[in-house]
């Protein structure tokens, strides 16, 4: 078994092809959990948490694929400083195959990345939908997690890609328009998508239990004016606070993961935190399928 799919993978260099395993006909169910990891602003910190949950879960004997799903706006190369010879464009417009596009990253992880700056992917195109389709129907057989790392907002690509998810992860940060805007996604998922509820992590947090003091006034709001199709209020579930940490910028800067190169910061220690919980929270096998926490 090759070291991309085996249980307890090795890590080649960062950069190098993951070899597939045989293919998998088409019948085959997904068998990873599809975790949706959005934003309703941009610059919160979405493919950060993306990126270094990716490397906690692996640590903890998790294969992981994380599939950039921000089709126009793809950054998870710049902030793994990988140069991908291959990527999900020249897979969808048949200039390469699916399993040349995924390559390891840093922390042994592997990780399917989107071409940046591509406007014809800005909007869900039949074509565009049948392709993500074909992708996570091929890989997800191959995975215990998938994590997309979704672009921010509530396009039609963004909402489509978390149409995808077993759960939803929406990352905020303190700031009122970061805080707004998540609402605004919040209450697209719950009318729109039917789900349930949604889990939320707290990016930049100030001081301990800053997150979940949010997240009970989000909550709030939602009591009142947004309403499931079941009748009951949509739930915000708090996973986690990443604290403010200076270590964070010094990372993205050198385009390091910080599960790496600084595993002791206390917003790495946070990250270690929020792949436990959501290992025991997320990772549990659903009958129904991706979207199945809407019931």
């Amino acid at each position: 078994m090759n070291d991309a799919l085996s249980p307890n993978p090795t890590t080649p260099p960062a950069g190098a092809a993951a070899p597939a395993s045989a293919s998998v006909p088409s019948t085959t169910p997904a068998n990873a959990r599809i975790i949706a990891i959005t934003s309703g602003k941009g610059g919160v910190g979405k493919t950060f948490v993306s990126a270094n949950l990716a490397a906690a879960l692996t640590r903890r004997g998790h294969r992981v694929l994380v599939l950039d799903a921000d089709l126009g706006l793809a950054n998870l190369d710049v902030v793994l400083n990988l140069h991908p010879k291959v990527t999900l464009h020249d897979v969808f417009t048949g200039k390469a195959q699916l399993e040349d596009a995924v390559i390891k990253a840093p922390g042994g992880f592997s990780v399917l990345l989107a071409g940046s700056g591509m406007v014809e992917y800005s909007r869900l195109t039949p074509e565009v939908r049948n392709e993500f389709l074909n992708v996570i129907h091929t890989l997800a057989p191959r995975f215990d997690v998938v994590l997309l790392d979704t672009g921010a907002g509530i396009s039609d690509v963004v909402l489509f890609s978390v149409s995808l998810a077993h759960e939803v992860l929406i990352v905020a940060t303190p700031e009122p328009t970061s805080l707004t805007d998540a609402y605004a996604a919040i209450k697209v998922l719950a009318t729109q998508q039917k789900r349930q509820h949604v889990r939320m992590v707290v990016n930049q947090a100030a001081r301990p239990g800053d997150g979940r003091a949010i997240t009970g006034q989000l909550q709030q709001v939602l009591d009142r004016f947004v309403t499931t199709d079941t009748g009951r209020p949509m739930r915000l579930i708090h996973v986690g606070d990443i604290p403010a940490d200076t270590s964070v910028r010094d990372a993205v800067m050198r385009r390091q993961l910080l599960m790496l190169q600084m595993p002791g910061c206390p917003a790495a220690l946070a990250v270690a935190q929020l792949a436990n919980k959501v290992e025991s929270t997320m990772l549990t096998p659903s009958p129904e399928g991706p979207g199945a926490n809407r019931s």
